[in-house]
């Protein structure tokens, strides 16, 4: 049975496919919206899911992405990168081709720095944006 959170080297994280940190980055992601929101306010459950996946969506996530990505380290600028042109094989129904590479992207820098248990890093550069709307 493995461990619920298990640091890795930055060398290892950065062996794993692009799309495969997007993976992690997304369920990161996530969490840390959801979280944010039941934290910040009393609302259903209807109207959290609506919050949420607003913030959560391939749009969301490009137009927060360029709030944050001149924040971004070269370190975390080249998995970005790698993220936002790596081949995928599945298309976004509604968002379009840029933000859907953008929001994967993103994702994969998430993943990265959640795998290296790089968490305070995660913090500082999404603690000002989501609680905006």
């Amino acid at each position: 049975m493995s461990e619920f959170f298990k640091a890795i080297s930055a060398e290892k994280a950065k062996q794993l496919s692009p799309v495969t940190l997007a993976f992690v980055g997304d369920a990161v992601y996530s969490l840390f919206v959801r979280e944010g929101e039941v934290l910040s306010c009393d609302a259903k459950l209807i109207e959290l899911q609506k919050r949420t996946s607003k913030k959560v969506s391939a749009v969301g996530q490009s137009e927060l992405l360029k709030k944050i990505e001149s924040l971004f380290t070269q370190e975390e600028e080249e998995i970005y990168h790698r993220g936002r042109n790596a081949k995928k094989t599945t298309r976004s129904k509604s968002a379009s081709v840029s933000d859907y590479n953008r929001s994967t992207g993103f994702e994969a820098v998430l993943g990265f720095l959640y795998l290296c248990g790089r968490l305070d890093r995660i913090t500082q550069l999404l603690g000002g944006d989501l609680n905006e709307n």
